[in-house]
């Protein structure tokens, strides 16, 4: 991983989601999805991103990408601003970005056989035609750990593990420097979770990736990632190295999510002291005001419901946004 070379830059990155109603499809508000993150992406690096169901997870990466244009704010891939282009610089463009997409069920079309699936981003960026593209998605196929005999059948005679790694294999075949994880292991059984993610680690090594990898499975993520960001309902709250947002979390609901991971030590485990959370994530329809963790905190107070905590860095390397992150340097 190299320090220096950031590959990838969001600044301050807003996604509102219109709410339409009646007749006329009047805007009556909007759904906060995504309200203000910063971060960035060293070449080679894997930044995890973790967080509870709704909080903006997946909606970060796909406005990354440009699926969904943002409502405010930058994403700098390399010099270029993706939000500011368009058409055809930005289809050049996205061949160096892919994603790997959450249901490997639903991301796969079931009419196409694999060659066509793998093959298709091949012949719409003018790549390869006729024979050579199927000799590349048989080479894609032997990277991923499938049989290179499999490119003419279709994604139901798959397994959940085998069509993952298809679509592993589709984010590939551009030679893509960025790869976007939406939460890849979530819909698998857990022995094969460990075979995706241990792939996606050789690739990475092999052709020098670098991953946002999306997930709320902690330990995962721990796994995997070299930095960890912690999101909660559009806002990042904490990042970090992953061993210091592991051992030293400095924002209350990193150290609730933390304290419901079970530890493999039945002694340790015993004296721990679990984070009970109370109520439910607020609606990002109507966000609290200031802290958007305010209303479940278990150190909340007045300032708190007033200003919105600055992301700032408390110690080298680990920024947190909270008002109390000092007590727990």
């Amino acid at each position: 991983m190299d320090e220096n070379n950031v590959l990838l830059k969001v600044d301050n990155l807003v996604m509102h989601f219109p709410i339409k109603r009646g007749v006329f499809q009047r805007t009556v508000g909007f759904v906060h999805a995504v309200d203000g993150v910063s971060f960035e992406i060293h070449q080679g690096e894997t930044l995890g991103l973790v967080g509870e169901s709704g909080c903006g997870k997946s909606t970060t990466g796909r406005t990354i990408l440009q699926l969904y244009k943002p409502t405010d704010g930058h994403v700098y891939f390399g010099e270029t601003d993706l939000t500011k282009i368009k058409g055809e610089e930005l289809r050049l463009l996205r061949r160096k970005m892919q994603m790997i997409f959450q249901d490997p069920y639903a991301s796969l079309n079931p009419r196409m056989t694999v060659e066509e699936i793998v093959g298709e981003p091949l012949i719409v960026h003018n790549l390869a035609k006729g024979r050579e593209v199927r000799d590349r998605v048989k080479d894609l196929l032997g990277l991923v750990g499938l049989n290179p005999a499999y490119v003419d059948r279709y994604p139901h005679e798959f397994s959940g593990g085998q069509r993952q790694r298809i679509g592993v294999a589709r984010a590939l075949s551009l030679n893509p420097d960025l790869i976007i994880c939406d939460e890849p292991i979530s819909a698998l059984d857990v022995s094969i979770q460990a075979q995706v993610v241990n792939l996606l680690e050789d690739l990475q090594e092999q052709f020098n990736l670098t991953y946002l990898f999306i997930a709320h499975d902690l330990s995962m993520v721990r796994h995997i990632s070299d930095r960890v960001a912690v999101m909660y309902l559009g806002v990042i709250m904490e990042l970090a190295q992953r061993a210091e947002v592991y051992n030293h979390p400095l924002h209350p609901y990193t150290q609730a999510l933390l304290s419901a991971v079970p530890i493999p030590d039945p002694v340790v485990e015993e004296k721990r002291q679990r984070i009970i959370l109370t109520g439910d994530v607020p609606s990002p329809v109507n966000p609290p005001s200031g802290c958007r963790f305010r209303t479940r905190c278990p150190i909340a107070a007045e300032i708190c419901a007033e200003k919105r905590p600055e992301f700032k860095e408390w110690v080298p390397g680990h920024f947190a946004a909270c008002h109390f992150s000092a007590k727990f340097v």
